[in-house]
C-alpha cells in the first residue's frame, strides 16, 4: 500500500489501531501469529552436520584418515579402527567448541538488539525491536534507531539519516501530512520512517505499517547477511605462527622419518609414526581454543555487565592505557539527588541519595521534622507542586519519568512525608505554563482546598531573583532589599562552590476571579529558597579509579557538565593527582594539534566540551601512543567512541547511535564495569598465552623424543596410536581447562602490554623450547633406562616412555598458570584444570591396565615400582627449571 499517500485517519484504519490507546494484548498474540516477528530473515546457518564434517576437511587429518586405510588394507585392523575411533574424538571435541562459541555470539546479538518506546493499551512501555507488530504506535528521539517502517503521525524538528538505504548522508527533514508524489523514491518519502535508519535531530511518533521483511531494510538483508566476521590481531598472528609451526613441524617429522629408515625401521612403521607425530605436532586445534577462550571471556563479562559487540574489542582492552569517561552516569548515579535547602535564613541538609524516598533533613546537625519548619515545607510543598515528574517501580528498581530536576525535587518532598495523592486532594493545578530555554523557569496555578490561587513558579535562581519583589525570610514576607538579595547571591554561590545544580522556587497569591497570562503570573513574586542538588558519584567508582592507576591506566573524566562541578566531582573520586590538569572546552579550541598532544598527558579533566573537542581529545591521545577506551552516551559521542581504540557505550542511558558506534555496552552505565572488562581482556590473553606454551612445549617434546631416538638409532619409544592418544587427551583437555583460568593476583598491578607485542614475548619462546626439550629429554631417559635392562621387552618401555610423556605434560600443564614458578598458584582455584588432569590420568591408567585397551594401543601393565622413576623423570623438567629460578631469587 502506497502509506505516504494517505491521511493519517485512514491509515490508522487500514492497520486496525486505536491512535489513542495503542493495541491491546490479545491483539499482538494475534499480530505475532498472522506476521511473525519484527527481523530480518537470517542466512542458512551451517547444519550441525555439515560443521560436524567440516572437522576432518584439516589437511593432516586427511593424509591421517589416508594411513588408516592403508593400515586396513595392510591387515592393521586394530591401529585403523583406534586411530579413526581418535579421529572421530578429535572431531567431536572440535564440534562442541565450534557450536558454544557460535551459541555465544548468538546470546550477544540478542543483548545487544536495540528497544523502542511502544504504546500499549493506553502505556508507553519499552520493548525489544523484534516484538513490534505491525498496527503498533512508536516514539522516538534524537539517538534513537528506527525499529519497523513507520508512518508519521505527529513530528517536532524532526531529521532522520537515511543513508543506510538511500546513500544520501545529509539528515532528512520529516514530516506527517500526506504526499501526492510520481515514482518517488525512498529518499523523497517524508511522512515515513524506516528501519535502521537513524534520528540525529528532534522526536516523533509513527504508526507502523511494516516490519521484518516486509520493511525496506529487509529488502537489503541479504547483502548484511552477507558481511563476514573480523579475525582479532592475535587470531591473525596465530594464523601466521600456525604456518610456521607447521612448515618446522613437517621438516622435523620428516627428519624422524628418515632418520628411522636410515635405522632399519620399516617405510611403512615409519610413515605412519611420521603422519602421527605431524598431526600431534601441529596445533591445529589452536584458532579453536582461542575462539572458545574468547567466547567464554565473553560470557564472563556479560555476568559483569559488559556486554562485547565485536571480539576484538576483548584482545584490545587489554592493552587500554587510557579511560576517556564521561562524568554523568558512569562515574555518578545518574540520578539527581537534592542534598541541601535554603530557605528565609535557614539552611538544611536532606540525607539519602537516588530514588530511596526515607532520608533526613538536619539543621546544624541536629535532626528536624519538615512539617515543624514552615519554610522548609512550604519549600517542599510548592517543589512537588511545579512539578510533572513521576516515581515509577519497573521491576523491582524505581525510575523517574520526567526530568532529572523535577525527580530530584518529587524525592525530597517524598522524604518529608508529602505523597502525589495528598497533594492531589489538597491542591488543584487550575493552569501550567511549561519551562522553556528562554525563559528558563515553570510556573503552575494551583488552587488550595480553601480556594485560595496562587502561581508557583520554579527555575534558574538569578532569573528568579530579579522577578521577586519579595522574599521569604523567617516565615515572614520582607521587601526584597539589597541584604536580603546579596544573602541569596551568596547562598547561591556556596552551593555552586561544592557543585550542586540550584533551583530557586517562588510564589505569589493572585484572586481566584482574575485569568493571568504567562507574563503577568512570572513577575512580582516572593522568593521561597533555593534547593541544591548533585549528581552523586558511585560509590565504587572511587577504588576502581585507584586500581585502574595501579594498572598503568589513567582515567580521563570528559564532560560537558561546567567546570566547578566537574573538578567536584574529580576530587570526590580521587581523579586528580597532584599536579594533574582541568581544562575547559573554550582553552581547548586555543591549542593546535601538536600543543594538544603534550598538554593532554597531563590534564585528567575536560569540562565544557563539544562532540569535536572528544574527537581530538581522543586523537591527541592515540597520536602520544595510548590506547584509548572512550565512553558515551548519545549521538554528540558517536564519533569519539567510533575513532577511539575501543568504544564503550551505556547500556541503559545510552542512545542506539552511541551503541552502534561502541565495541563494548555497559549493562549497568557504570565505571566499575570497565575496570572489570580490562581485567577480564587481560586474563584472556594471558590464558590464551598459557595454553600455547603449554600445547607448544609438549608438541615439541613429542617431536624430540622420537627425533633423539632416531639419532641415536633406537626403536620407536612411542608408537603412532600412542602419540595420537597423548595429542588427543593430554593436550586437549587441559588447554581448554587453561583458557578458564582465574587471573594471577598481579594482573592488575602490571603496566598494560604494547598492542604489537609479540605471542613469544616475555620470554615465552624460551619456555616453550626448555620445557619441550626436557619433556623430551626425561622421556626419552626413561625409555632408555628400562629399555636397556630388557631389550626384549620393548612394549614395556615404550608403555613407560608413553606414561612418562603424559605425566610430565600434566605436571607441566600447572607450570603454565604462572609467569614466575609452579609454586606461585595455588592448583585448587582452577577446578576444571584439576577435572582436566584427573580425567587424563584416569583414561591414560585405562589404556596402560585395562586389558581390552592393551592391544589397541600396544601397552602393558606397569610394575608399582616403576611409577617412582615414571613420576621422577615426569618431574624433572618442572621442578628442575622451578628450582633453578627460586635458586636465582635467593
Amino acid at each position: 500500500m502506497k502509506w505516504h499517500e494517505m491521511e493519517i485517519q485512514d491509515v490508522a484504519e487500514s492497520v486496525s489501531t486505536d491512535r489513542e490507546s495503542g493495541l491491546s494484548g490479545n491483539e499482538v498474540e494475534a499480530r505475532y501469529a498472522k506476521f511473525g516477528y519484527n527481523e530480518l530473515q537470517e542466512a542458512e546457518k551451517t547444519s550441525a552436520l555439515l560443521l560436524f564434517l567440516g572437522q576432518f576437511k584439516d589437511f593432516m587429518v586427511l593424509v591421517l584418515l589416508g594411513a588408516t586405510v592403508i593400515s586396513a588394507f595392510l591387515g592393521e585392523y586394530i591401529d585403523a579402527v583406534a586411530i579413526v575411533a581418535i579421529v572421530l574424538m578429535n572431531g567431536i571435541l572440535g564440534f562442541f567448541q565450534e557450536r558454544r562459541a557460535e551459541k555465544s555470539l548468538e546470546a550477544l546479538k540478542q543483548l545487544s538488539a536495540p528497544q523502542v518506546s511502544c504504546l500499549r493499551e493506553g502505556d508507553w512501555v519499552r520493548i525489544p525491536s523484534r516484538e513490534v507488530v505491525p498496527g503498533d504506535i512508536i516514539k522516538f528521539t534524537a539517538g534513537d534507531r528506527i525499529g519497523a517502517d513507520l508512518r508519521l503521525l505527529s513530528v517536532k524538528s524532526l531529521e532522520i539519516e537515511e543513508s543506510a538505504l538511500t546513500g544520501e548522508s545529509i539528515p532528512v527533514q520529516k514530516s506527517s501530512e500526506a504526499l501526492k508524489l510520481k515514482d518517488p523514491g525512498l529518499g523523497d518519502l517524508s511522512n515515513m520512517a524506516f528501519m535502521g535508519t537513524l534520528v540525529t535531530r528532534g522526536s516523533g511518533i509513527g504508526l507502523t505499517v511494516g516490519t521484518g521483511m516486509k520493511t525496506a531494510m529487509g529488502q537489503i538483508a541479504d547483502l548484511l547477511q552477507s558481511a563476514e566476521s573480523m579475525d582479532t590481531p592475535l587470531q591473525k598472528r596465530l594464523e601466521q605462527l600456525g604456518k610456521i609451526l607447521i612448515v618446522t613441524a613437517l621438516f622435523l617429522t620428516a627428519l624422524v622419518v628418515g632418520a628411522g629408515v636410515l635405522q632399519g625401521h620399516s617405510l611403512y612403521a615409519m610413515f605412519l609414526a611420521g603422519v602421527s607425530l605431524a598431526v600431534a605436532a601441529i596445533p591445529e586445534g589452536l584458532p579453536a581454543i582461542v575462539t572458545v577462550a574468547l567466547s567464554l571471556g565473553v560470557q564472563r563479562m556479560i555476568k559483569q555487565k559488559s556486554i562485547v559487540r565485536k571480539l576484538p574489542a576483548v584482545e584490545t582492552l587489554g592493552c587500554a592505557s587510557v579511560i576517556c569517561s564521561d562524568k554523568t552516569g558512569t562515574m555518578t548515579q545518574n540520578k539527581m539527588t537534592v542534598t541541601d535547602i535554603w530557605s528565609g535564613g535557614k539552611h538544611w541538609k536532606v540525607s539519602g541519595t537516588g530514588f530511596e524516598t526515607s532520608g533526613a533533613f538536619t539543621f546544624k546537625d541536629r535532626t528536624i521534622s519538615p512539617k515543624e519548619e514552615k519554610a522548609l515545607h512550604q519549600i517542599l510543598t510548592f517543589g512537588m507542586l511545579c512539578n510533572t515528574a513521576e516515581l515509577k517501580d519497573e521491576e523491582n528498581e524505581s525510575r523517574i519519568d520526567g526530568d532529572p530536576t523535577e525527580g530530584a525535587m518529587l524525592i525530597a518532598g517524598m522524604k518529608a512525608g508529602l505523597t502525589r495523592p495528598s497533594l492531589r486532594n489538597s491542591f488543584k493545578i487550575i493552569e501550567e505554563f511549561p519551562f522553556d530555554s528562554a525563559r528558563k523557569m515553570m510556573s503552575v496555578i494551583a488552587e488550595d482546598s480553601a480556594g485560595n490561587r496562587f502561581v508557583v513558579t520554579k527555575g534558574a535562581p538569578d532569573v528568579l531573583l530579579g522577578l521577586s519583589g519579595q522574599v521569604l525570610w523567617e516565615d515572614r514576607q520582607e521587601y526584597m532589599s539589597t541584604k536580603y538579595a546579596q544573602r541569596i547571591k551568596e547562598s547561591i554561590e556556596s552551593m555552586a562552590s561544592k557543585a550542586l545544580r540550584t533551583i530557586a522556587v517562588a510564589y505569589k497569591p493572585v484572586n481566584p476571579g482574575r485569568e493571568l497570562n504567562q507574563e503577568e503570573a512570572e513577575k512580582d513574586l516572593v522568593f521561597v529558597g533555593l534547593q541544591g542538588m548533585i549528581d552523586p558519584p558511585r560509590p565504587e567508582v572511587k577504588q576502581a579509579i585507584k586500581e585502574c592507576r595501579a594498572a598503568g591506566i589513567k582515567t580521563v573524566m570528559i564532560t560537558g557538565d561546567h567546570v566547578i562541578t566537574a573538578r567536584a566531582i574529580a576530587n570526590q573520586l580521587d581523579l586528580l593527582p597532584p599536579g594533574g590538569k582541568v581544562m575547559e572546552g573554550s582553552a581547548l579550541n586555543k591549542l593546535s594539534e601538536e600543543e594538544l598532544e603534550k598538554t593532554a598527558e597531563n590534564v585528567y579533566v575536560f569540562a565544557r566540551v563539544s562532540p569535536e573537542h572528544k574527537l581530538k581529545i581522543v586523537k591527541a591521545l592515540q597520536n602520544r601512543g595510548h590506547i584509548v577506551a572512550m565512553t558515551g552516551d548519545g549521538v554528540n559521542d558517536a564519533p569519539a567512541i567510533k575513532a577511539a581504540d575501543i568504544g564503550i557505550s551505556m547500556g541503559i542511558t545510552g542512545t542506539d547511535v552511541a551503541k552502534e558506534a561502541s565495541s563494548l555496552i555497559l549493562a549497568d552505565d557504570n565505571f566499575a564495569t570497565i575496570k572489570s572488562a580490562i581485567r577480564e581482556g587481560r586474563n584472556i590473553y594471558e590464558n590464551i598465552r598459557k595454553f600455547i606454551r603449554y600445547l607448544l612445549a609438549s608438541n615439541v617434546g613429542e617431536i624430540l623424543v622420537m627425533l633423539f631416538a632416531m639419532l641415536l638409532a633406537l626403536p620407536l619409544p612411542l608408537v603412532p596410536i600412542q602419540i595420537l592418544w597423548v595429542n588427543l587427551v593430554t593436550d586437549g583437555l587441559p588447554a581448554m581447562a587453561l583458557g578458564l583460568d582465574q587471573p594471577e593476583g598481579n594482573l592488575m598491578s602490571r603496566k598494560p602490554r604494547h598492542p604489537k607485542e609479540g605471542v613469544f614475548s616475555r620470554g615465552l619462546g624460551w619456555k616453550v623450547l626448555s620445557r619441550g626439550f626436557l619433556i623430551g629429554a626425561a622421556t626419552l631417559a626413561a625409555f632408555m633406562f628400562i629399555y636397556y635392562k630388557d631389550p626384549e621387552n620393548l612394549a614395556y618401555a615404550q608403555t613407560i616412555a608413553f606414561a612418562t610423556l603424559v605425566m610430565a605434560q600434566l605436571i607441566h600443564v600447572f607450570d603454565c598458570r604462572s609467569e614466575k614458578s609452579i609454586f606461585d598458584r595455588n592448583p585448587f582455584e582452577n577446578l576444571y584444570l584439576l577435572g582436566a588432569v584427573a580425567s587424563s590420568i584416569l583414561l591414560m591408567l585405562a589404556v596402560i591396565y585395562y586389558p581390552p585397551l592393551q592391544p589397541i594401543f600396544k601397552t602393558v601393565a606397569i610394575e608399582p615400582r616403576d611409577w617412582i622413576l615414571v613420576m621422577g623423570m615426569a618431574a624433572l623438567p618442572t621442578f628442575l627449571l622451578a628450582g633453578s629460578l627460586l635458586t636465582r631469587k635467593s
